[in-house]
């Protein structure tokens, strides 16, 4: 069973998604900021990553910088509202797989962009 690390701060949010990937045969973990999630990989070593860009304590851009230090590569999928293009394509370069705003993208369309990373 694949295992996904959901990394967002809006609690009710994580916790959507959570359910909506369990439903789906994910193991799911979740983490509210990126220092938690950092904390976290090492334990877990998911295979891929659901990042939100906004997050306490260090952003996701930050987050990515500090990802090969603390874990094997997983896949990432950052999930925001943020859309400066300069984020987006920092994110790119960060290793990020897809950036996708979470105003254009239903709960479906997330199963299926996850499951597509996952195949590649």
């Amino acid at each position: 069973m694949p295992k996904i690390l959901i990394v967002e701060d809006e609690k009710p949010l994580a916790e959507a998604y959570r359910i909506i990937l369990e439903r789906h045969k994910y193991d799911v973990s979740v983490a509210y900021d990126g220092e938690e999630a950092l904390t976290l990989i090492e334990q877990y070593e998911p295979d891929l990553i659901l990042l939100d860009m906004k997050l306490p304590k260090m952003s996701g851009l930050d987050f990515l910088r500090n990802l090969d230090a603390h874990t094997t590569p997983s896949k990432v999928i950052v999930f925001s509202n943020q859309d400066s293009q300069s984020d987006i394509d920092e994110a790119f370069k960060l290793g990020a797989k897809r950036y996708l705003l979470k105003s254009w993208a239903a709960p479906h369309d997330l199963v299926r962009i996850i499951e597509e990373a996952l195949e590649s």
